[in-house]
């Protein structure tokens, strides 16, 4: 059986209450002086499966907006991962096989979202594999700031947002992963992803954790 290329239409589904965030086995602190935020992917293109007035996306938008202000008050560096369109497919390289060609160099598909858009200071990454660390200079950012936190929000959930995650821990930086400030393609895949990364790599926690953390 063959399986289509291209991004799914997403159904509608609650984000994870307080309530349901796993325990993690880590149990790291988060830091303001010692963490990164990392708004992963949320490009029009990769929005485009949702339903915009279904949740997830209101909520995740809005948890996404709180934990970016909270972050520049706090001094907190805050990285974008974005896609050029129209890739190379030698640089789009094996993504190519499951996914097809991905986005168009159009504002339709390659904008961050409005709502959502870095301001100067930020550090917007071009994104080339699932995880941020690919082919970027994200850690040398982060070392020369003296950041070994990074706070994972975005999407999706359990393709770049996970390996990220898994990708930071292996290079001695500790992730939280926002449990409600993730997007994925169904509420399975979803908690599927904030429970592996709690169980081996990540501290998940909510974004009302974060920011008080941040504040």
């Amino acid at each position: 059986m063959s399986v289509s290329k291209g991004l799914p239409a997403v159904p509608a589904y609650a984000l994870p209450t307080e309530a349901e965030i796993p325990a993690s086995r880590a149990q790291w602190t988060l830091e303001r002086d010692r963490a990164a935020l990392l708004v992963h992917d949320m490009q029009r293109y990769f929005m485009r499966p949702y339903a915009p007035s279904a949740e997830p996306l209101p909520g995740l938008i809005a948890n996404i907006a709180r934990l970016i202000a909270a972050a520049r008050a706090a001094g907190v560096p805050v990285f974008y991962t974005a896609q050029h369109g129209d890739q190379d497919r030698r640089d789009r390289g094996l993504q190519a096989d499951l996914w097809g060609p991905g986005m168009s160099r159009t504002p339709e598909h390659e904008e961050i979202l409005p709502e959502l858009a870095p301001a100067p200071g930020d550090f917007p990454l071009v994104k080339h594999r699932y995880s941020a660390f690919q082919r970027s200079n994200l850690e040398t950012l982060m070392r020369v700031r003296g950041r070994d936190q990074l706070i994972v929000c975005g999407v999706y959930a359990h393709i770049g947002c996970q390996l990220t995650a898994a990708e930071a821990f292996q290079r001695d930086i500790e992730p939280f992963f926002v449990a409600d400030a993730l997007g994925d393609f169904s509420r399975e895949k979803h908690m599927g992803a904030v429970a592996w990364a709690a169980d081996t790599c990540a501290v998940a926690l909510s974004t009302a954790r974060v920011l008080e953390r941040l504040t």
